[in-house]
């Protein structure tokens, strides 16, 4: 068991890209918190991403469902709960697009669960608050997708009065999540921030997603799949700034609150695999001397592909004082240094 006196929060779904990368920073930061890691380990998590964790006494992973609502009492009872960071999420576009269903079960569902035990747990009745949890917070880990798509005008940016305007299942049902959590702070008086953040990237990212991709095809030397034109642009924001970001917010965000976190790095996904081929080229330069470039490959557009994305992280700057540490060039360098490990083509 835990020692008592630390503060036990409830963390969500951290066997995956983001979350892996938030336990180690915050645990390593925070001596006083104890950490319950719950995750059911679909295909998006991994277990061996939190290896440099598994042996810290503040830190326990529990093997589940966030639907599972008999389970989640289990833990915070078992485990006194006095915080939850929600980063469980179906997210990716593609295959919310083919399964929607599975989307709506884990984003709404789950965390209505969340929410709704961590109300009956901490609260006495709506805006009362059991004597030992006042300080109860529920943070909800969301995305700058719920607001849509934005124009190409430069300074045309997503800011947290932004309208919501979801375009994708995935987007559909991280807004749906997000209404549930304002609906929780208005109607029952909870102690709950949103985040809203841009495109993530950095270590221990799946397989599947986009700069991933482009490595690992192109080390095996097969095409990298680009859609359309290749022209959406997103807003890139490092994982240690997020995580940092969350920190931030977490402790010292004002309740009902939503606060954008966004790295301030547009690049359109044509920009960022001519990048990551010109540094391939240099650090593992192809026997023929050619180009990784020329394994561009530009497949037939998703549906409902948003055109642009970028987030106006202001508020959190001036309010919290966050700043992102990284921008993209030093960001993608330490990116790729990690994944030609993983690959095993250096080190």
């Amino acid at each position: 068991m835990f020692n008592n006196k630390n503060k036990t929060i409830l963390v969500t779904g951290c066997a995956g890209f983001i979350g892996s990368n938030f336990i180690p920073y915050f645990l390593d930061k925070y001596p006083n918190y104890n950490l319950v890691n719950l995750d059911l380990l679909t295909y998006a998590g991994n277990l061996d991403n939190l290896k440099e964790c598994e042996n810290n006494p503040r830190y326990k992973f529990i093997k589940g469902d966030i639907c599972n609502r008999e389970l989640v009492e289990f833990i915070f009872a078992e485990y006194d709960i006095t915080g939850v960071i929600h980063f469980a999420a179906e997210s990716h576009v593609d295959n919310s697009i083919k399964n929607p269903g599975v989307f709506v079960q884990t984003n709404v569902n789950g965390t209505f669960t969340l929410i709704d035990v961590a109300y009956k747990y901490w609260m006495n009745k709506p805006f009362e608050y059991k004597t030992k949890y006042q300080n109860c917070r529920f943070h909800h880990i969301s995305t700058d997708e719920v607001y849509g798509t934005l124009s190409l005008d430069p300074n045309d940016l997503f800011t947290e009065t932004t309208p919501y305007a979801p375009n994708s299942p995935y987007s559909a049902s991280k807004a749906s999540s997000d209404m549930i959590i304002r609906a929780y702070n208005e109607t029952y008086g909870m102690n709950t921030v949103i985040t809203n953040c841009s495109n993530n990237y950095g270590p221990k990212q799946h397989d599947e997603k986009l700069i991933p991709t482009i490595i690992r095809n192109a080390l095996n030397n097969n095409p990298i799949p680009i859609y359309g034109d290749g022209k959406n642009i997103r807003d890139w924001l490092y994982v240690l700034d997020h995580s940092k970001g969350i920190d931030i917010v977490f402790h010292s965000g004002i309740s009902g609150q939503t606060y954008n976190i966004g790295g301030r790095n547009e690049r359109t996904n044509l920009q960022i695999v001519n990048t990551i081929c010109t540094i391939l080229d240099k650090e593992v330069p192809k026997t023929d001397n050619s180009s990784y470039k020329e394994l561009i490959t530009f497949v037939e557009d998703r549906a409902g592909h948003d055109r642009r994305y970028a987030i106006d992280a202001t508020k959190l700057e001036n309010e919290l004082g966050w700043k992102a540490d990284e921008n993209f060039d030093s960001g993608i360098v330490k990116t790729i240094e990690w994944y030609l490990k993983k690959y095993k083509k250096i080190g």
